[in-house]
């Protein structure tokens, strides 16, 4: 049998995990060399857990999937131009597209759900919202939640937490009005055009000389263009050991921290373009663009103490702030014994300001936060006599995503919202988070999987194409990253997504601002979402693309190549050039 005929047979196998044996009441059928469904896959070797916890949580609603053949697949895949965004979630096994607003969200997330309210103003969510951001951000070990009084006794809820400190993240009655400094808005994107819309009109108002220089540990698709867009240059200061390699058998025991910002290089860029041109640091915590790297503690106080030095605000993109937090506590020195409350208040102390996605570490489906602190470097950077900056994002807040206490969210989802900032900082909820992820990558990594990144982060699993094509025609244009895509989809209804040369648009960027690039494919796992079945499929069928990986498709760009954001919207033409798997 030739190598082509033992992947489809494998193809076949891997996927009856989760796939019933009748649909609809049609037998299994048999398509172009893909034999029947046998009853059991075939997993491939793996290693033990690295670390043998007790289980965290129950189920108790079941959502059945159902299987679609390579061909079906495919014909989808064509009539939505080979875009993996197009292609409906129905038809996927396993969707590792991303982990925004892809959570199963809590019993004590549903419970507050149905306790909100739909007021237009002064609703329950936007009062418990406000204390959760003071509790988990600022709070420590000595939360004072107001939402379960809304849940359990909403007769005892005060409308206004009495005692605000005075360099709060939320301020309160009547001095919210005067020097608002949360924003609440319908995601994490929204939160970025906030900042970079208002900041770059501050600015220009000010007479500031261009260029507008935002040096960052990374940044990502959407951060990124909002900069471009707002007319802001993002510089990306990737740490120096980030392509250097790791031992799979050490995930475990230690952690380098490579999502770590290259503080020499930024203290050399302020120095050289002038702190006159540098609004803001950008930290991102973890570093999805850097492979969903962890930031280290000492790193954060460092980049503080620098950009603090230029009198120059640290803004934290803080949607995975749990999760930096909990690899804090696990690998980093003085941090074992502190609670993940109180190693998210620390980092918070250095920050400035931050813009998060709730529909990453707040386990919900929608919602975004701009937060920034009362009286501190950020309000005081961007503000006058006769101008308050949080008075200039408010009514940016209005006219674009309505009233400040809905920021476009109904009064459920930010009920939802407040009550997953609680939970998400939970150790034993971080402990089967984070180990689930390096489950799927110590498991890659033993089917013989090449190009896994090392230690895996909290979030998500990544692959360097660039090694996975090794001794393959593959070249970095080709995009075969978009290839993998196309075909996982294709031939196992698994979806996984290119942050790579075709999304941050390699051939649309100068060499300069190609050095910032990686060539990387995610595997981003949903929260409380899929238990080891889903990822032992994943692993199989990963590995038996790796071993057939010289039949994956390049690439083209067939429309909208120009397209900012065009991995979201543009068509894409694959070139079989060595053969179709499963049709030889």
């Amino acid at each position: 049998m030739s190598g082509s005929g033992d992947l489809t047979t494998t193809a076949a196998t891997v996927a009856t995990e989760a796939v019933p044996a009748e649909r609809d009441g049609d037998s299994t059928e048999v398509v172009r060399g893909f034999p029947p469904l046998p009853k059991r896959a075939v997993s491939p070797p793996h290693t033990v857990p690295s670390m043998l916890t007790p289980p965290t949580q129950f189920t108790y609603v079941v959502r059945r999937s159902r299987w679609f053949s390579a061909l079906e697949r495919e014909d989808t895949q064509r009539k939505t131009e080979y875009n993996c965004f197009a292609f409906p979630a129905s038809m996927l096994v396993v969707d590792y597209l991303s982990d925004s607003g892809t959570s199963a969200m809590t019993d004590f997330q549903w419970s507050a759900l149905v306790r909100g309210d739909g007021a237009y103003a002064g609703n329950y969510g936007y009062t418990a919202l406000k204390q959760s951001v003071r509790d988990i951000f600022e709070g420590g070990d000595n939360p004072q939640p107001v939402i379960n009084n809304m849940i359990c006794d909403p007769s005892r809820s005060s409308l206004v937490v009495p005692v605000i400190p005075d360099n709060t993240f939320a301020n309160e009655g009547k001095y919210a009005l005067e020097h608002p400094n949360l924003f609440l808005v319908p995601q994490g994107r929204c939160a970025e055009n906030l900042f970079f819309s208002v900041v770059r009109q501050l600015w220009k108002q000010d007479a500031r000389p261009l260029p507008y220089i935002i040096p960052s540990n990374g940044f990502f698709d959407t951060t990124e263009a909002q900069a471009h867009t707002n007319s802001f240059r993002p510089v990306n200061l990737f740490a120096k050991h980030l392509h250097t390699p790791f031992p799979v058998e050490e995930c475990s025991t230690r952690n380098p921290f490579k999502g770590n910002i290259d503080t020499e290089e930024l203290a050399a860029l302020i120095t050289r373009e002038g702190a006159d041109h540098v609004p803001a640091v950008l930290l991102t915590v973890t570093n999805n663009t850097a492979a969903g790297q962890p930031v280290s503690m000492q790193n954060i106080r460092e980049t503080a103490r620098i950009a603090h030095s230029f009198n120059i605000p640290v803004v934290f993109d803080a949607a995975r702030f749990a999760e930096n937090a909990f690899l804090i506590r696990e690998f980093e020195e003085g941090y074992s014994s502190k609670s993940i409350q109180e190693i998210v208040k620390e980092m918070f102390s250095y920050c400035d300001c931050f813009l998060m996605s709730a529909k990453k570490d707040a386990l919900c489906n929608i919602g975004g936060l701009m937060c920034f602190r009362n009286k501190g470097l950020f309000h005081k950077q961007f503000s006058k006599p006769d101008r308050d900056v949080g008075l200039v994002l408010k009514e940016k807040q209005i006219l674009t995503y309505g009233n400040p206490c809905t920021g476009g969210l109904s009064g459920r989802d930010i009920m939802a919202m407040a009550e997953g900032l609680y939970q998400v900082v939970k150790l034993n909820y971080l402990r089967r988070r984070v180990l689930q992820v390096r489950y799927l990558a110590e498991g890659l990594v033993a089917a013989g999987v090449q190009g896994v990144v090392l230690p895996p982060g909290g979030h998500a699993v990544y692959l360097d194409m660039t090694e996975f094509f090794e001794g393959t025609p593959m070249k970095i244009d080709d995009f075969g990253g978009v290839g993998f895509v196309i075909e996982m989809i294709r031939l196992y209804g698994i979806r996984v997504c290119e942050l790579g040369p075709f999304a941050f648009e390699w051939d649309q960027k100068t060499p300069v601002q190609r050095q910032g690039i990686l060539n990387l494919v995610r595997f981003a796992v949903p929260r409380n979402m899929y238990n080891d079945d889903h990822l032992k499929y994943t692993i199989a069928a990963s590995a038996q693309l790796y071993k057939h990986r010289e039949k994956i498709p390049k690439v083209t760009v067939s429309r909208g190549a120009e397209l900012h954001l065009r991995h979201f919207q543009s068509g894409l033409t694959p070139n079989y050039y060595n053969g179709k798997l499963g049709e030889e």
